[in-house]
């Protein structure tokens, strides 16, 4: 039984999304975030110094292109702040992106459509009861393990940069 225990254990760590890491220092604050879309990381540094990485992170259901319209399901990339928080989120805690800039407004605008917002990173839903969804799940937000997301939720100030790269 032993010698099966062994291989089961190395199996379910190598299927589940690696997202979470030791956390840094006591007292270290991030100043910059950058996520890739298409390595499924989220990066948090302080000065040029890359402090914690969160890898197998999920995006909205179609996790290809820029964000363009409400209900695409599409997660927006470019450039914008973090720029609130919602400890009572219906995820595990959650920081706000602030999508929609100028740019994505107006584009949506002259198509007279709606660009959406409430994006955010997040940790799993409140109800779920398993491991972190291993599928892009989302309505066009980040999403990270709720250990990742509480590391994550202690060393981001609002007001920080993120960069969404595709």
């Amino acid at each position: 039984m032993r010698r099966l225990a062994i291989p089961l254990l190395l199996l379910l760590a190598a299927c589940s999304p690696a997202n979470s890491q030791p956390a840094p220092p006591v007292g270290t604050k991030a100043d910059r975030l950058l996520v890739d879309k298409s390595e499924r990381v989220l990066i948090a540094y302080a000065g040029n110094r890359e402090i914690v990485r969160y890898s197998g992170i999920r995006f909205g259901d179609a996790p290809t292109g820029h964000k363009r319209f409400e209900g695409d399901e599409r997660t927006p990339e470019g450039r914008y702040t973090i720029n609130g928080r919602n400890p009572k989120s219906a995820y595990h805690l959650s920081l706000r992106i602030s999508y929609p800039n100028a740019a994505d407004r107006a584009y949506a605008k002259a198509r007279g459509r709606s660009p959406g917002g409430d994006i955010f990173i997040h940790g799993q839903p409140n109800a779920w009861p398993g491991p972190p969804i291993a599928r892009d799940w989302t309505d066009g937000c980040i999403a990270l393990s709720n250990a990742g997301i509480k590391q994550l939720w202690d060393i981001v100030p609002d007001g920080i940069p993120i960069t969404i790269r595709p």
